[in-house]
């Protein structure tokens, strides 16, 4: 017998959150053991993984009369916390329909539009552990030392919940999570970790499966996660999810002035015209997708650019969109949308990528 966690994003607004159940499935019934390789294969084979169902109307995803949902797999990896298997999926509603907040189907039918591109991303991750109504590593009473000391820092007086966090990391290499890197942050408490470069839909699969298991490994510490954007008012830094992105053209050699390009065209989007690199503009919107509280985070102080302008340029942290130093010098490489806040849901994020930079 096998243990099979089934994840899955539910319906809660403004911010929807994980949930899970277990499932025993019986290997002598043709179940693989993790870690061999038809377990692994995706699509995942519906046969081998099998398709369940949960209460919708628990869960903001459907009424009391009709709360049958279903959890259609997408994504099986190793269980690190168990003798088992982790399995992402999506919802359907009981007429076999996407639910609402299902945008992976919309970043899958995205990616393969535009297949072409060979488009890539690494996502950053901002957390911020929270031991009751404070960060990790706060006094009782009244505020740490300034901002400063803490990103990547090194001592028990400087960094709070390392072991925890080392605890995250292994768990995600054992489940074979494309995780690239993981730090310390600017404010006590907080943390970053980064998943990719991955495509559009495993990127996001592992980003939401890292999630889960942040989630679970602080759950046994008895610490919370959150995601917030702001999560401490006042003069601390908010929380992010910067996101790479490059094509095929931008990785290529040359493919700096395509860096451009793709910059520009998110400029435009908010903007309404072209923009050129250091100039700042008005927006006219802000992408509804890049997380709620962005207007908090984004206030042109902490290494953000207001949300109600837009300006991308060479290692500029106070820009929308970065272009990393050593892409200007290497002249091909990626840039970084430094916008999307926290608690975004990586699937619209990818898909509005995508669609911006690449459709033109």
């Amino acid at each position: 017998m096998i243990q099979a966690e089934y994840i899955w994003i539910d319906g809660t607004v403004p911010v929807p959150k994980l949930r899970s159940k277990t499932k025993i499935l019986d290997k002598e019934k043709g179940l693989p053991l993790p870690g061999e390789s038809s377990l692994f294969a995706y699509p995942v084979d519906h046969e081998v993984i099998p398709v369940w169902g949960f209460d919708g109307s628990s869960t903001n995803q459907a009424e009391g009369a009709s709360s049958d949902c279903i959890l259609m797999p997408v994504r099986v990896v190793n269980d690190p916390l168990c003798e088992g298997i982790l399995v992402l999926c999506e919802v359907y509603n009981s007429e076999l329909e996407p639910d609402k907040n299902n945008n992976r189907v919309m970043a899958k039918k995205i990616s393969e539009q535009f297949a072409d591109q060979e488009a890539l991303f690494g996502i950053e991750q901002e957390y911020t552990l929270f031991k009751g109504r404070s960060p990790l590593g706060w006094p009782e009473n009244g505020y740490p030392a300034p901002q400063g000391p803490f990103y990547c820092g090194v001592g028990a007086d400087e960094v709070f919940g390392r072991k925890m966090v080392q605890e995250h990391v292994d768990s995600c290499l054992a489940a074979g999570l494309k995780l690239s890197g993981v730090n310390a942050e600017v404010m006590p408490g907080q943390w970053e970790f980064q998943i990719g470069p991955a495509d559009a839909l495993e990127v996001s699969d592992h980003l939401w499966l890292a999630r889960y298991l942040l989630y679970r490994i602080a759950e046994a510490h008895g610490v919370n996660v959150k995601l917030d954007a702001k999560p401490v008012p006042g003069d601390w830094n908010g929380a992010g999810a910067h996101t790479n992105f490059s094509t095929k053209r931008m990785r290529a050699e040359g493919g700096y002035d395509a860096c451009v390009i793709g910059a520009r065209r998110l400029g435009k989007d908010v903007a309404g015209h072209e923009v050129d690199a250091g100039q700042k503009v008005v927006t006219k919107e802000f992408p509804e997708g890049y997380g709620v509280g962005y207007e908090q985070r984004l206030t042109g102080r902490h290494e953000t650019c207001s949300w109600r302008e837009f300006k991308f340029g060479i290692a500029d942290r106070t820009a929308s969109v970065r272009i990393p130093l050593h892409v200007a010098k290497n002249a091909c490489g990626y840039i970084e949308d430094r916008r999307p806040c926290a608690n975004i849901d990586p699937y619209w994020v990818v898909a509005y990528l995508i669609d911006r930079i690449c459709s033109e």
